[in-house]
């Protein structure tokens, strides 16, 4: 079987492709990520993606490489990954009251066939009506500040939502596990059938 490689360093994602139970290797894929003019939210995280996994496949023959990226919207604006404290305060409040749709772009990459399935997993979210005192309690607690729109789901932020939309919420933590099954069942790797 193919190597298994996840085109990323995140925490996150490594410990959802964890849950998998099968052996894979990381790798730090050096990718711009600056958004193209003109492009939309699906069509950036479906090319970075691809651009993650293309990065580390020189090194990586006979792999299946993993690339994924994620974004979430809020009306026509992308937000990304606040970094500070006043800038996930302004993206919390901004999201507080509204549905926040979140797009997943997921890559899985064959580098013995150069065959790429890449697919956009969506996720919405309606966040409740937070108040500042609140989302800065949160924020003080979780320092979501690598994490694009500001919380992680997987800990205190699952308490900012009202409801949750959508078919894997493995999507909203960065990585669609559900969908991810699939693009390596279509590549012969059967993860309930594999030890």
């Amino acid at each position: 079987m193919a190597q298994l490689v996840l085109a990323s360093t995140s925490p996150f994602r490594k410990a959802l492709l964890e849950r998998l139970g099968q052996p894979f290797a990381t790798a730090r894929p050096e990718t711009d990520e600056t958004r193209r003019a003109g492009e939309t939210a699906g069509a950036l995280v479906e090319r970075l993606s691809e651009d993650k996994a293309r990065a580390v496949a020189g090194q990586r023959p006979n792999a299946l490489i993993i690339g994924s990226d994620q974004v979430a919207v809020l009306g026509d604006e992308i937000l990304g990954k606040p970094g500070t404290h006043e800038k996930a305060m302004e993206q919390l409040s901004a999201a507080s009251g509204n549905e926040v749709l979140f797009l997943t772009g997921l890559c899985l990459l064959n580098t013995t066939s150069g065959r790429a399935q890449v697919e956009v997993v969506p996720f919405t979210v309606k966040f409740r009506s937070l108040t500042a005192r609140q989302i800065d309690n949160y924020l003080r607690r979780e320092k979501p500040y690598n994490c694009a729109g500001s919380f992680k789901s997987e800990g205190l932020g699952i308490a900012l939502f009202e409801t949750m939309k959508g078919e894997d919420p493995n999507a909203l933590i960065g990585l669609p596990l559900i969908r991810l099954i699939t693009l390596l069942s279509n590549e012969g790797v059967d993860i309930l059938g594999s030890q």
